[in-house]
């Protein structure tokens, strides 16, 4: 046991001195702390409003209604608060097609000056007909300009439209309020504070974790399979250890590594969303994003972090050994780029699988994928997250998923042995169950 704990310490250390692993660690916390402070940043240093220009192409004073609406507009509040429009209007008449063409010369220009301008906004009659206007403008890309644009011109619209059909629209408006649908998790009879929301975002959030290990951690162990095989080192270590020592040793270390990075960046993301008020605050940008969170980690809940942990570790080696597997029957780096198509299929599948329990996580189909153990490590946290699985159940889970570890590692263990000292031709897949049955 002392031979496979000196294989674990060397993968463990070799790896976390790298500078690879030191930038990707830091890293971590540092793309937090931009998806949370960055868009409140930019935000919060905005200034000039957006220069719009309203053409009005219909009769009466529907134009001069959405030049007040632009105008009241405000980045925040208070009374120091900023313009988000500077809108000026143009009665066009019939003119108004003649009038936009000539105003879309200065609009969206890299060097600004006092005759250029963000944005044109065409009004008409048969607009107010089919309620719509048309904008022209360098922030179309933009959704929160464009749904500032529509949330400030829907109730002129309405209200144009009601007066048009003699309907009061102070009544009308008053009715009109929009549905805001918030949303609870149940949980066995019990109401939770997570939202709809928040409870995608946890399930997703393991899903990836997962699926990102893998790809970064999985290949380590089968690309040091062929470093050594390349090197001729492997004939120095099993003269020493066993292979099924050596395997054990690898995912085993490389394993660690993953968790110990993974860790880090859990306690930075739950420090950012521990302080992220008094981060913002510092940074001058407190309010700038309305008092919204741009990126909030989740709570997860005791017997979930459980679950996950359980089914990450199990889902890491089994893949790891498929890895380190698909190592041994080959010689070169690109000989693995084809190499490991089926265990990348199996770790989209897990990833793409999550998708389909988001509507029924009790349902047959999710039952059926919890009990597959190549893709149980996606399923099961995202079914829990979502709705609790029962406890007999998810003990079922555990048992096949263990039980397709032990076969993929029996399997896995066996390519290895015979494959780490084979050397030139590339394995074909009757060489593979050569060494299956014979190793």
């Amino acid at each position: 046991m002392s031979k496979v704990f000196a294989v674990i310490r060397r993968e463990f250390i070799e790896r976390v001195r790298t500078k690879a692993f030191i930038i990707g660690t830091l890293l971590g916390p540092v793309f937090f702390i931009g998806m949370a402070v960055l868009p409140a940043l930019l935000l919060s240093r905005e200034t000039a409003g957006r220069k719009v220009v309203v053409i009005d192409a219909g009769s009466g004073e529907f134009g001069a209604k959405i030049q007040q609406a632009l105008a009241a507009a405000k980045k925040g509040s208070g009374a120091d608060a900023e313009a988000k429009f500077l809108p000026t209007l143009l009665v066009a008449g019939a003119r108004a097609e003649e009038v936009r063409d000539s105003l879309v010369r200065f609009t969206g220009l890299s060097k600004r000056s006092d005759e250029s301008i963000d944005g044109i906004l065409l009004v008409s009659e048969g607009g107010i007909t089919k309620g719509e206007v048309t904008y022209l403008g360098v922030n179309v890309g933009s959704p929160r300009d464009m749904e500032d644009l529509r949330r400030l011109l829907t109730p002129v619209m309405m209200t144009e439209r009601l007066q048009r059909a003699g309907v009061d629209p102070v009544v009308a408006l008053k009715a009109a309020v929009p549905l805001a649908l918030e949303t609870r998790k149940v949980s066995e009879g019990k109401l939770t504070a997570e939202s709809g929301g928040a409870t995608f975002a946890l399930a997703y959030a393991m899903g990836f974790i997962l699926y990102i290990s893998l790809l970064l951690y999985g290949t380590q162990v089968m690309s040091s399979v062929i470093e050594e095989k390349s090197n001729r080192i492997m004939e120095i270590l099993v003269s020493s250890l066993t292979p099924f020592q050596l395997l054990l040793g690898k995912v085993v270390g490389v394993g660690m590594v993953s968790l110990l990075q993974i860790g880090v960046w859990t306690m930075a993301a739950k420090l950012l969303r521990d302080f992220q008020p008094q981060i913002m605050k510092a940074i001058g940008a407190g309010g700038a994003a309305g008092g919204g969170v741009p990126f909030m980690l989740p709570s997860m809940p005791t017997d979930l972090l459980i679950i996950f942990l359980t089914f990450f570790t199990l889902g890491f080696l089994l893949y790891s050994a498929a890895y380190a597997a698909i190592g041994s029957m080959c010689n070169t780096i690109q000989e693995t780029q084809q190499a490991q198509m089926p265990v990348m299929l199996f770790i989209i599948m897990g990833l793409m699988s999550m998708f389909a329990l988001l509507n029924e996580p009790n349902g047959n189909l999710a039952r059926i994928l919890s009990l597959v153990p190549p893709l149980a490590p996606f399923v099961v946290p995202v079914r829990h997250s979502i709705a609790p699985i029962p406890i007999g159940e998810l003990l079922l889970s555990v048992a096949t998923t263990i039980a397709g570890l032990l076969l993929i590692v029996w399997v896995a263990a066996r390519i290895y042995r015979v494959g780490i000292l084979m050397y030139g031709k590339k394995a074909s897949f009757r060489d593979i169950v050569r060494w299956i049955r014979t190793a």
